[in-house]
């Protein structure tokens, strides 16, 4: 098996980033991006750069796009249930998938569409892609870990793994995928949620303070939450996270607090929500992460609310 064509469903930072990769090393017609037609006029009409380069994409939608020997779905979640009918018809009896999606649902919701078969396990990490308007800017790629979920998929893993080595694109082949998804999500749960309900950037969970406090709360919960699932996330795991923070720039911030101040949907549902379902599953409480659903729900609702009457004063 070997990957010759690829698509990329989603234009965000790290969607641009990973078009823009794979057109440069492997050429324009190697790539179909896809999305709806209303984005794809506003692309073509107002450009997509990345790091400064034009970048001049084959957009699909719908039956236009082509079966494609590896889909990447990187879209937020909110927009995935929409991406999967978008995407059908770009994926074939021999398509690959990954998601780049932040949690640890986004596989099990595209196997059900596509079939298991298809999608193998992927987590993407330390990449620093920010996207403002049409123009995504990078200095990092960071790096793909990326493992079967079932048996019989070592072809389809040793297809990509070969696919990213030509890319150049910095990548691991792991064994123990479940656990290195759930060991991204204990971060996320943690520092994401934390500058969201507090309004702050790395910074403000740096410093000794309730952010922090909380945000460790959090990731211990996600621990409790995965070992009762049968997942081997240790507690000190935690304290891996914080050292990995704590070396973070204090002005940065993680994306759910990029998505409130840009007025967006945050996921969430795929961080707290998860903890909370799994929470529940086991017969595991989750008094931190059910607060922090609430804070958010309400902060999201608030501004979203606000977001569409200034919408509704433009009509």
């Amino acid at each position: 098996m070997k990957i010759h064509t690829a698509a990329v469903v989603g234009l965000g930072a790290m969607g641009t980033m990973y078009a823009h990769c794979i057109s440069r090393k492997n050429g324009e017609d190697s790539l179909q991006v896809i999305t709806d037609e209303s984005r794809a006029q506003r692309y073509r009409c107002g450009g997509v750069r990345c790091n400064g380069e034009p970048c001049h994409f084959h957009y699909a939608s719908g039956q236009e796009a082509e079966p494609a020997d590896l889909v990447i779905f990187a879209v937020k979640y909110s927009g995935l249930s929409q991406a999967v009918r978008t995407a059908a018809h770009a994926v074939g009896p021999h398509t690959v998938i990954l998601s780049v999606l932040n949690g640890i649902s986004s596989e099990q919701i595209l196997s059900r569409a596509y079939g298991p078969e298809k999608v193998l396990l992927c987590t993407a990490q330390a990449m620093d892609a920010v996207r403002t308007g049409g123009s995504t800017v990078y200095h990092h790629m960071g790096s793909l870990w990326i493992g079967p979920q079932q048996k019989g998929q070592e072809e389809r893993v040793r297809a990509v793994d070969e696919f990213l080595t030509e890319l150049g694109l910095s990548h691991e082949v792991a064994a123990d995928m479940p656990l290195r998804l759930w060991r991204k999500l204990m971060l996320n749960v943690g520092v994401n949620q934390a500058a969201m309900v507090y309004e702050t950037n790395y910074g403000g969970v740096k410093v000794p303070g309730e952010a922090r406090d909380v945000m460790i709360a959090a990731m211990k919960e996600t621990g409790k939450v995965a070992r009762a699932a049968g997942i081997p996330l240790k507690e000190e795991e935690a304290d891996r996270w914080l050292n990995v923070i704590d070396g973070l720039d204090s002005d940065g911030m993680p994306s759910m607090r990029q998505d409130a101040l840009a007025g967006r949907p945050t996921e969430v549902d795929l961080f707290a929500g998860t903890i909370r379902e799994y929470g529940r599953r086991f017969g595991i409480p989750t008094p931190v992460n059910d607060r922090l659903f609430e804070q958010i729900r309400a902060k999201e609702n608030k501004y979203m609310n606000k977001t569409n009457q200034n919408e509704k004063r433009k009509l």
